[in-house]
């Protein structure tokens, strides 16, 4: 098993501790709360020879957005659904030991779980990768999941935030709902759906997550500590601790 490593060096990740409150958390799924790129890297390869695309051009656009959305592009008579599901879902069983678990993921989702806080899982993958991945690593299961099924257009389209909103009923103006994203076509979507979003530095430079506009930066989710003491039925308090210093 592997992880991918990003260099942060003359980044200061050193900001004070802020803890913020909101009405509920979505969180993406690879490189937020797993780490498949290795997996993704030898899947991509295949599919390559497959269509007759080079992996390195692929992987170079692909992380982040829906593979239907990916090959649409490079080779649109694949661009079904019923063979996108059919390739992700075999992902987890031909590389399962090529995935690992970010870091802190596991204890705020069991921290949200035990608390029975409100958060959902939104991601570009489908049902298979997504179920797959998080038997694998035995993750806990979301109530709420949107999925590459779940809208028409994919990231950095909000759709599919705003659907993750509307399925924990905070899709008001007022609620304050959190992203927790590390590619930059998900920071957008994040912040056009109308949330806070924290950037993880898992699978991008910082330079890159940062152009993307989010409102914290951190290295991954160890920086992200639920907070007993929430205020509020309902709310979740997070303290976000190392977080990169933004220079104005």
């Amino acid at each position: 098993m592997g992880s991918t490593f990003i260099d942060t060096l003359g980044a200061d990740f050193s900001a004070p501790p802020v803890q913020v409150t909101f009405d509920g958390l979505l969180f993406d799924m690879d490189g937020t709360i797993i780490d498949s790129t290795a997996a993704v890297e030898k899947h991509w390869e295949a599919i390559g020879k497959e269509i007759g695309h080079s992996p390195e051009v692929i992987l170079q656009t692909s992380h982040g957005r829906r593979s239907i959305d990916i090959l649409k592009e490079l080779a649109p008579e694949k661009a079904t659904l019923e063979y996108v599901q059919y390739m992700e879902g075999l992902l987890p069983k031909k590389y399962g030991d090529d995935a690992v678990e970010i870091p802190g993921a596991r204890a705020l989702l069991q921290d949200l779980i035990d608390r029975k806080k409100p958060w959902a899982i939104v991601t570009s993958g489908t049902m298979p990768l997504v179920s797959g991945w998080l038997d694998v690593l035995s993750l806990p299961h979301p109530t709420h999941l949107i999925s590459a099924e779940s809208v028409v257009n994919g990231k950095p389209d909000p759709a599919c935030y705003l659907l993750g909103r509307e399925r924990l009923d905070l899709s008001h103006p007022d609620a304050e709902v959190l992203v927790l994203e590390d590619a930059p076509a998900g920071i957008r979507a994040g912040k056009a759906a109308g949330c806070k979003v924290i950037g993880l530095v898992t699978s991008h430079t910082v330079e890159q997550v940062l152009e993307a506009g989010p409102d914290w930066v951190v290295r991954d989710l160890s920086s992200v500590r639920f907070v007993p003491e929430s205020i509020g039925e309902g709310k979740v308090t997070l303290e976000i601790r190392d977080a990169l210093v933004l220079k104005n």
